[in-house]
């Protein structure tokens, strides 16, 4: 069997997986570019899926997100830009800095959640509800095993070094 046809028929996990993310993250950002906020772009979620409302640090950031701490500085610099995200001194240390959502980024964060549970609530009706929460259930350890092997956290801790 070719593996074109394969990957159609039998898809193996990344294929379904990356299938998954990306329609997810095209009606996300479809629904909340119609609710008003139209210049954010799926990348914008390394940070926006992971930020606090208080506050985080970019490297707590990072570390949520499995990407390097100078990809989520870029991603703060264009969210500061666009006026979703400002940097404020950390109160619990004075050095660091808390990336704080803006009423704009609340706005925004608040919709995003919701487009999601209204996207995850129509999966549960299709699908039923308990299978839904079995397929979660079992998903959400699929990621942890996958994201906990040795290889994935080389590849998190330390860039790629082609001259290796």
């Amino acid at each position: 069997m070719r593996r074109s046809r394969r990957q159609r028929e039998q898809p193996d996990l990344g294929i379904l997986s990356s299938r998954t993310l990306f329609a997810l993250q095209r009606e996300l950002f479809a629904k909340l570019g119609e609710q008003g906020h139209p210049r954010l772009r799926p990348r914008h979620g390394a940070v926006l899926a992971y930020l606090d409302e208080e506050g985080s640090r970019a490297t707590e950031l990072a570390a949520q997100s499995g990407q390097h701490k100078q990809v989520i500085g870029t991603l703060v610099d264009e969210l500061v830009e666009l006026g979703y995200v400002e940097r404020r001194p950390d109160p619990a240390d004075r050095r660091a800095k808390l990336i704080v959502p803006t009423e704009k980024g609340c706005d925004f964060l608040a919709r995003s959640d919701a487009v999601l549970a209204e996207m995850e609530a129509g999966h549960a009706r299709a699908v039923g509800e308990q299978a839904y929460a079995e397929f979660k259930r079992v998903f959400k350890l699929v990621a942890e095993r996958q994201t906990s092997q040795p290889a994935s956290r080389a590849a998190r801790l330390s860039p790629a070094r082609p001259d290796l």
